[in-house]
């Protein structure tokens, strides 16, 4: 047996000098040299075979266990955001407009904090660790460049872990949810186009900002009229470009949105509803409309079995009161590795608000309590244990077979 808790405490100063380091150097998306090159040359050291390469930066370690079993990919994604820090930290980022704003320094810490503790107990494993640490998770398509490279296959992994550093959930709880647990998330461009012309002689034209203007308002009747209520959705317009100054009616105007939602199949009726309202509305004032999409990420749909076993390895270490069921309406590339594999994305609590390090995700003053990473070792770690480690016997069926005494 291993005390997955004790083992990350005793990681705990590795943790938070790997953690801060990667917090001082970051480096955005498809461009995480630096940061790969650390962390293959640690994989290495712990004698795993090592790719780097995969999806332009991503490293993928294999863990052999000394007994046959399954393979389980454990996922932790590397790119910073294109934001200037503003914590005044003294790890601050050293790269300027470029900061650590979401969590990843520390995924990157404990990916290699747990990848130590399993290579001193390979002896233990049944099956193969595949220790993924991926590029460009932050809307630029890192998961999909993986999985292009073949990282789902040679070995293919049977199960899939992945987790998340969350700040809105305090130190010492945890979020696992049994199916949907963040949303699918796309764009979109509509076009609305009209006729130009004088704005003192605005009946001679056909003024798009005004259609515009209705069709922004109208977009927010849908969720609220054409959903279910028991579903979740969210469509926001975030951008209008039209004009170019204060006495011209421009001939188009550009709205740019987004829409999240649990549901392929609710995303695809909100398209539909969104074309079918701005469309409508603008021929109102005589304007023509067209849409362009573009999807982000699938919906991060977990494994009920394997998210059961999760929530019991959360237990295990936070105690029942403080692992919570819920969903998050943000999104996660990790939802394509979970179409091909089932497995479970979870969220560790980071917050400590009395410190101060209670700032949202892509914050300029975004911190975490560096304690959160020993809570997500030590839960990982309980939860990859009820499939490769002998001597734990889980007591959730799972479609996966378990190692038992």
């Amino acid at each position: 047996m291993i005390n997955f808790e004790v083992e990350a405490q005793n990681e705990f100063e590795t943790l938070v000098r790997d953690r801060r380091d990667f917090h001082r150097y970051p480096e955005l998306g498809f461009n995480e040299n630096r940061t790969s090159k650390i962390i293959a040359q640690n994989l290495i050291d712990l004698g795993m075979e090592v790719q780097t390469g995969v999806g332009l930066t991503g490293v993928v370690g294999l863990l052999e266990g000394d007994h046959p079993g399954p393979t389980v990919l454990l996922r932790f994604d590397m790119d910073a955001l294109p934001i200037t820090e503003d914590t005044n930290l003294p790890f601050s980022s050293t790269s300027e407009g470029v900061m650590h704003a979401c969590g990843h320094d520390a995924h990157m810490s404990m990916g290699l904090g747990l990848a130590r503790i399993m290579a001193r107990h390979r002896s233990k494993i049944h099956g193969t660790l595949k220790f993924v640490f991926q590029p460009a998770e932050e809307g630029l398509g890192g998961a999909f460049a993986m999985i292009a490279d073949g990282v789902l296959e040679n070995p293919k992994p049977d199960i899939a872990f992945a987790m998340h550093l969350w700040n809105k959930v305090p130190y010492g709880q945890a979020w696992v949810t049994e199916g949907p647990a963040m949303s699918a998330s796309s764009r979109f461009e509509l076009t609305i186009t009209g006729r130009g012309g004088h704005g003192a002689s605005p009946h001679e034209t056909v003024d798009p900002i005004l259609g515009a203007a209705h069709v922004v308002t109208a977009l927010q009747s849908i969720v609220s009229r054409n959903i279910d209520p028991q579903e979740s959705a969210v469509i926001s317009v975030g951008q209008i470009q039209g004009g170019t100054t204060y006495n011209v009616i421009p001939e188009q105007v550009l709205i740019k949105g987004s829409v999240r939602s649990f549901s392929n199949k609710l995303h695809r009726q909100l398209y539909r509803r969104i074309l079918e309202t701005a469309s409508s509305v603008a021929a109102g004032f005589g304007c023509a409309v067209s849409l362009e999409t573009v999807v982000i990420v699938a919906a991060v749909v977990n494994d009920k079995a394997v998210a059961a076993n999760v929530r019991h390895a959360a237990q295990q270490v936070l105690g029942y009161d403080n692992v919570l069921n819920r969903k998050e309406m943000a999104s996660e590339d990790m939802g394509y590795m979970l179409e091909e594999i089932p497995g479970c994305y979870f969220f560790v609590g980071s917050a400590n608000e009395e410190e101060g390090k209670n700032y949202p995700h892509h914050h300029p003053r975004f911190d975490i309590d560096e304690r959160s990473m020993m809570n997500g070792v030590a839960i990982m770690g309980n939860a990859v244990a009820s499939y490769v480690l002998n001597g734990v016997n889980s007591k959730v069926d799972s479609n996966i077979e378990l190692v038992s005494n």
